[in-house]
């Protein structure tokens, strides 16, 4: 398949409604997640991206049937009736971090898994050493060399505390705690929609979990499972996107089935860079008369808005809120605490006309509003490409952007969406490749 790079033209205006896929961060656990039962399973909503599509293409490797309804594009339906410990590819692995969540289901069913390290975002290290060490108290043994070779007679119940709140980390511990005979208890665990949602998705097959929501979770394990049908929820990064997008365009967009429930602390992030939106139902409305102005901390301090574990602001959504402060009228400190390499993509900004200051690997001033003109720029990670997406639609003149790819990861069809909108987008092939 060729390369592909878009060509933006900024300063349009947008409106309209749209509506946001299936959270990625959760589709990818659960179709982990549903090789832990021999029989039939249904999952819709499943975004159509290319993440969801190596996983299910790596499912197929270890003998597990995975088919698209074809009467509905985002059904999936898995059967796993036999699975095999096979040494899984490392070509698949190697493009999505994700990869890593085969290690409890297949522990669970063959006893025994070959993981190649897994890809993803390049974002700074990112440590696999919860994983192991919780899947260690239940009962497995790892070993560490080119590849990760896990083994487990038997997976029992423990009481367990996580060395970080990690989502996928917490993710593999679940799936594997609910194959363990016994009761376990995690604590320290990621709670975040997509966990919650991977557990609500095991609790339809007939696992028990106490205290989803919670950073405390207590399952009993060893119970038989079946299978079921389970509906993918919205993906709050992606609104989040969305909201970034109408404020930067000064659009009125009308994002429906949000997921407002789960909306809060993004909400008041973007509160604090002058962007209020409402709420009507479960769909979520950002006017396109916003005051753009960044609140200051009482006595004029300068505010700081920072990503941590969920319930607090997303680290995945603090590229999205640095492109929109710098059309925000103020000085804001950006503070990514997660991953040591994610603002390394200001500079993208900083060329456009952006006023950046990158104080650190972890931090950023942001001096708005900038007048950002069109360039060409690539797409380092799904989030900042997605990031600079927005820079594009508006910036004066026609931009260019590269690596398209990295966006194409994590979000659906982006470019037939934004037209429904009116963006000014279209996809080409990108000529570099040819050489």
């Amino acid at each position: 398949m060729a390369a592909t790079q878009y060509i933006v033209e900024g300063g349009h205006r947008l409106h309209g409604t749209v509506r946001p896929s299936g959270n990625k961060n959760a589709a990818l656990p659960i179709i982990a997640a549903a090789l832990i039962t021999s029989e039939p399973v249904t999952l819709r909503n499943v975004p159509r991206i290319r993440d969801v599509e190596t996983l299910v293409e790596l499912i197929r490797t270890v003998g597990v049937e995975a088919s698209w309804d074809q009467s509905d594009p985002h059904t999936l339906h898995i059967h796993a009736k036999s699975v095999r410990a096979a040494t899984l590819d490392p070509e698949l692995c190697a493009r999505i971090r994700a990869s890593i969540l085969l290690a409890a289901p297949l522990l669970a069913r063959c006893g025994e898994i070959h993981l190649p390290p897994p890809g993803g975002d390049v974002i700074g290290r990112r440590r696999v050493d919860t994983h192991f060490l919780a899947l260690g108290e239940l009962g497995a043994k790892y070993q560490i060399s080119e590849r990760f070779h896990l083994t487990a007679d038997k997976l029992v119940g423990a009481d367990v505390f996580l060395d970080e709140p990690s989502v996928t980390g917490t993710e593999n511990a679940i799936t594997a705690a609910v194959a363990a005979s016994g009761t376990t208890t995690l604590h320290n665990a990621a709670c975040e929609p997509h966990v919650q949602d991977l557990c609500n998705f095991l609790v339809t097959l007939g696992a028990r979990i106490e205290g989803i929501g919670s950073n405390q979770l207590t399952i009993h394990g060893g119970n038989a499972l079946h299978g079921g049908e389970f509906a993918i929820g919205p993906d709050h990064i992606e609104v989040g996107s969305f909201i970034g997008l109408a404020a930067v365009t000064r659009s009125e967009l009308r994002i429906a089935s949000a997921g407002v429930k789960h909306l809060r602390m993004v909400l008041l992030g973007f509160e604090r860079l002058g962007i209020t939106c409402r709420i009507e139902g479960d769909d979520l409305i950002i006017p396109s008369e916003q005051s753009m102005k960044i609140r200051s901390d009482l006595g004029g301090h300068v505010p700081k808005l920072e990503d941590q574990p969920w319930p607090a602001f997303p680290a995945d959504l603090l590229s999205i809120a640095i492109v929109t402060a710098t059309q925000c009228e103020g000085v804001i400190l950006m503070f990514e605490k997660m991953f040591e390499s994610r603002l390394f993509f200001v500079d993208k900004l900083v060329s456009m006309g952006a006023r950046i200051i990158l104080c650190d690997p972890h931090r950023a001033l942001v001096y708005g509003p900038s007048l950002l003109r069109a360039g060409t720029v690539e797409s380092p990670d799904i989030r900042a490409g997605m990031a600079m997406l927005l820079a594009a639609l508006c910036a004066q003149g026609k931009s260019t952007i590269l690596n398209v790819g990295q966006i194409e990861r994590g979000y659906e069809r982006i470019v037939s969406r934004l037209k429904a909108l009116g963006a000014h987008i279209e996809e080409v092939e990108d000529r570099r490749s040819r050489r």
